[in-house]
């Protein structure tokens, strides 16, 4: 069995050599172990230290392309050059290398294909209460959508099976935490998460550099995968309210109609045409988006055959 831990970096020349010295050397149950650095387009000495360092595998893109973007190549990577097992890390030191036995051990028996590692957020000394209080918030919702039980659902730190790893595709181009989870959990993918510790703060997260701005593309990113998978629900929900207003306006309408020598409001009548035609387009919108979802569906186990017969080869 061969485990390939990736490390996606963007100028980690100071950091990279702690978290390379922390990875394990050897594993019960995995045959070899190989690191993979996906360099984001640094402008520092990432991939002269990554290559100082013995590192098996080194990918460069020319220029930054972002989180999101740097794991899907990454996994595509590690595919390709034969993994069982995917780890993936990041390269600020923030996780420990030791706890990557743990997180793979559910992979190994064969009780999870995919795993988080979880933080304990109410230690992590540098974050703040409010960034603590929208950790727990946003890993609840998380949890809601995605019918899973991960309670830190923006850890970094995760390992893939080859099958997982195959069934996963990234759309957003900012981050893959929350994305990656919502689409495990409605794809039926086996996710488990194990405890882990993490190292002391070394630097700023480059990620987050605005905690508001973070929890806007963050939520707009997981809106934008939910609609994904439940357009017919999100939309009807939506929908339906217009409609029953639109019936309240039309038996007020009627009410009046028959008891007032004036008879009814006719303006009531004019909003509740428009609210229930609103109600309706929007059902309609929800339904052409169920349409698509399993086209989507369709395609996407196109692409998995795809993948898995290309990777044969």
């Amino acid at each position: 069995m061969k485990l390939i831990i990736q490390i996606p970096c963007y100028n980690e020349e100071e950091t990279l050599p702690l978290v390379l010295r922390d990875l394990p050397k050897k594993i019960d149950g995995v045959d070899k172990i190989e690191i993979l650095v996906i360099n984001d387009g640094s402008t520092d000495k990432t991939v002269e230290v990554a290559r100082s360092l013995g590192v098996h595998h080194i990918f460069i893109l020319p220029k930054q392309r972002g989180l999101a973007y740097v794991f899907k190549t990454g996994l595509e990577k590690a595919l390709e050059l034969g993994a069982d097992i995917i780890v993936n890390t990041d390269g600020d030191n923030q996780y420990k290398g030791e706890c990557i036995k743990d997180l793979i051990y559910p992979i190994i028996k064969q009780n999870a294909q995919i795993v988080i590692g979880c933080r304990n957020i109410s230690e992590i000394k540098h974050f703040s209460f409010i960034k603590k209080c929208l950790q727990y918030l946003g890993s609840h919702i998380i949890r809601k959508i995605s019918n899973t039980d991960i309670p830190d659902t923006t850890s970094g730190f995760r390992a893939y099976s080859r099958e997982a790893a195959m069934r996963i595709n990234i759309f957003s181009d900012y981050t893959y935490t929350l994305e990656t989870i919502i689409q495990a959990g409605r794809n039926n993918l086996h996710i488990a998460f194990v405890k882990i510790a993490t190292n002391p703060k070394l630097r700023e997260s480059r990620l987050i550099k605005s905690t508001f701005r973070y929890l806007v593309r963050s939520a707009a990113t997981a809106l934008r995968i939910y609609l994904m998978y439940e357009p017919l629900r999100t939309f009807f929900f939506i929908g339906i309210f217009p409609i029953v207003g639109g019936g309240i306006f039309i038996v007020r309408f009627l009410i009046d109609h028959f008891t007032r020598p004036s008879g009814g409001h006719i303006q009531s009548l004019i909003i509740a045409a428009i609210a229930i035609i609103m109600g309706f387009v929007t059902i309609m919108i929800g339904l052409l988006g169920d349409i698509i979802s399993a086209n989507r569906k369709l395609n996407e186990e196109i692409l998995y055959k795809l993948k898995k017969e290309n990777l044969k080869m």
